[in-house]
């Protein structure tokens, strides 16, 4: 059973950290990141789920990684949140769990 609880406070501690900055974007191309747990997992179907609600997606099967890209967004912690957790339920059932986010400035 996923902890939606605990995926939500780390994103939105992780925001409040990255507050501090003084050079921080109102707006970027957010990108989830999302780890295999299978050894073959379904690349093909977890790309799909992702490309279907707007992330551009890039795999790395060396690393069992899946990089989903979204933007450029709003940088809120709200905003993150929702796109994080959309992509999360996406995912979850190819057995691609998440694993935070980073943010590239447009």
């Amino acid at each position: 059973m996923h902890d939606w609880d605990a995926q939500r406070k780390e994103t939105f501690e992780t925001f409040e950290e990255l507050r501090k900055e003084p050079d921080l974007p109102k707006r970027a191309v957010v990108h989830f990141l999302f780890y295999a747990e299978e050894k073959e997992p379904d690349w093909s179907r977890a790309e799909a789920a992702l490309t279907g609600l707007g992330f551009t997606v890039e795999r790395d099967e060396d690393e069992g990684m899946l990089d989903a890209a979204f933007g450029p967004m709003e940088v809120t912690p709200e905003a993150i949140w929702g796109r994080e957790k959309a992509a999360t339920e996406a995912v979850l059932r190819f057995e691609f769990y998440p694993d935070g986010w980073d943010m590239l400035e447009t």
